[in-house]
């Protein structure tokens, strides 16, 4: 049997969420909190089993090195890697990074040709950035030729989004995250408030839920300069109904409609711990599980963790709604990981083969019962899985209905949330108004896709 090592660097920041915030009114007549539940889905027939022969032992004695994002899924990984070694022969080498090394340490060696990582967790945001260098390899033609081992159909649409740039798949679908509502039952019962589901009720909600007195407060959010408040700003946007690109895919931020968008991202702070400015993913997570705060949109990635008792004393409380939406936004947020191969791996079918079998039918229980992120539909209304995990049917719609484009997949993307965690933090904090805000990030993207 062959060895597993894991090899655990610095982290940054972890990056375990976007979430979504949103804007204000009073609600109708109080009613007693529930959560909020989609039509009960039709089960989809179950996938074609995948041809056999996913994992040979063609390439025994080859090593690979998979460079992965801290999230989540790691422990899927951690508890997958040597099932897959022991099957195939192959090594693997598990490098677990935070976000901001993750980003680092993957364009240096694409940059510098080194190949220290053959295979590369891919954040939605990066897909266009790696595509347009042609930093991984573009699966498309491997789709294609081996089809009949993938059960394609059977991998939500949505899902595609996580490595899609141009004409190509530079990331193959690996975790997909939905936007979603995570709320206190019992503070939403002693408020008299019932699940918002628009954002007007959204911001009403959250000022009756904050009791400063008792260092309760109606939402956490991300307001920390950089990816954090850029990340939770931008899916207020898509909450909203707008967008950053006009129709032609050119910046339009410095709009009515967005100034109306970061006014009510701002005005949702008034019900926020007086540090949220500050926060990054964990603050935010540690708040909602040591109680300081009532709700929060976060992406479908924590539920689980927060529904354990071992890491949440409210575990028992704690429910999972639809994420409230503006008028003019008929679609939730979506985001993720892919994962792709290395341009410059000296073992690309070796790779090719660890990521067929990771996301495969049969793994995909595995996968999910060790905190990995479905990608499949027949994960999510297997019945035994929505007994286990009942949220799974709010996930199933928000991925129907999900948007992987609200934040561009454009090369340039990278570098403007940057100035967008910049802009968004200072006018939150007061050093400068939204119009500001919103002229400057106007004048920065201009300027970085020239």
């Amino acid at each position: 049997m062959s060895l597993y090592q894991i090899r655990t660097l610095a982290a940054s920041a972890t990056a375990i969420a976007l979430v979504l915030s949103a804007c204000a009114a009073p609600a109708a007549t109080p009613i007693a909190p529930a959560t909020t539940a989609p039509a009960e889905p039709t089960a989809a027939p179950a996938p074609a089993e995948p041809a056999s022969g996913i994992v040979t032992r063609e390439y025994a004695g080859s090593k690979l090195t998979l460079a992965s994002q801290t999230d989540q899924f790691i422990e899927a990984f951690r508890a997958l890697i040597p099932k897959f070694e022991e099957l195939s022969g192959i090594d693997v080498t598990l490098d677990e990074l935070g976000y901001v090394d993750l980003r680092q340490k993957a364009t240096a060696d694409f940059v510098g040709k080194t190949a220290n990582y053959d295979l590369i967790t891919v954040d939605i945001v990066w897909s266009g950035e790696y595509g347009q260098n042609k930093w991984t390899v573009d699966l498309t033609p491997l789709i294609e030729r081996d089809k009949a081992q993938l059960a394609l159909d059977d991998i939500l649409p949505v899902m595609w989004t996580l490595g899609k740039w141009g004409d190509g798949q530079w990331a193959y679908p690996l975790a997909g995250y939905a936007n979603i509502l995570n709320y206190r039952t019992d503070l939403f019962a002693e408020a008299g408030v019932s699940v918002p589901k628009t954002l007007t009720e959204l911001q009403e909600v959250a000022a009756k839920l904050t009791q400063p007195e008792k260092n309760v407060w109606g939402i956490g959010l991300l307001g920390a300069k950089g990816p954090a408040v850029a990340q939770d700003f931008m899916a207020y946007v898509q909450q909203y109904g707008s967008s950053l690109l006009d129709k032609d895919g050119k910046p339009a931020i410095d709009t009515e409609a967005n100034l109306k968008a970061l006014e009510g991202f701002k005005a949702l702070f008034n019900a926020a711990p007086p540090d949220a400015t500050g926060w990054w993913w964990g603050d935010r997570n540690d708040a909602f599980s040591s109680g300081k705060i009532a709700m929060m949109l976060n992406w479908s990635t924590a539920i689980k963790n927060h529904k354990n008792p071992d890491l949440n004393p409210f575990a028992d409380k704690i429910e999972t709604a639809f994420s409230p939406l503006g008028a003019e936004a008929g679609k939730y947020g979506f985001g993720g990981w892919g994962i792709g191969i290395n341009a410059d791996s000296k073992n690309k079918e070796a790779a090719w083969m660890f990521i067929k079998w990771i996301t495969s039918p049969e793994v995909q229980k595995e996968w999910v019962d060790n905190n990995g992120s479905p990608i499949r539909r027949s994960t999510l209304t297997d019945p035994e899985l929505v007994k286990k995990y009942p949220w799974f049917p709010i996930l199933l719609e928000s991925f129907e209905k999900g948007d992987g484009d609200y934040r561009p997949r454009e090369p340039w993307y990278s570098k403007m949330e940057d100035v967008i965690g910049s802009e968004v933090n200072a006018y939150l904090v007061g050093q400068i108004d939204a119009k500001t805000a919103l002229a400057n990030m106007q004048k920065a993207a201009l300027d970085i896709i020239k």
